[in-house]
């Protein structure tokens, strides 16, 4: 009995987990594209919107901030550093919102 009972939580944990890649990976696609006309200059990172701090936190919760910019559009380009040690630059308005630059 205990054995059923562990292989179903096996397997209910291994659907769950699956499901939420699933979900994440679809948000990932729904991303707006925003062109980037203006150029960024270096901020600190006390000027990031409640908003933006909340989506950092909600998406890269084991990463480092390593850099801030800001254009006059008040969209962001930040550079995180993953917990791998690598860097990835994403893009986020004011609102919270992530978006891929789309050059012109």
């Amino acid at each position: 009995m205990k054995k059923i009972v562990c292989l179903l939580g096996t397997i209910l944990v291994t659907i769950t987990m699956a499901t939420n890649a699933n979900a994440h990976s679809i948000q990932k696609e729904e991303l707006i594209f925003k062109t980037v006309e203006n150029e960024f200059k270096r901020v600190t990172s006390s000027e990031l919107t409640p908003a933006v701090v909340e989506q950092i936190l909600k998406e890269y919760p084991t990463s480092k901030l390593a850099a801030v910019y800001k254009n006059e559009k008040g969209q962001f380009k930040l550079i995180m550093v993953l917990q791998s040690g690598t860097r990835r630059t994403v893009y986020i308005d004011q609102y919270g919102r992530w978006f891929k630059p789309k050059r012109k």
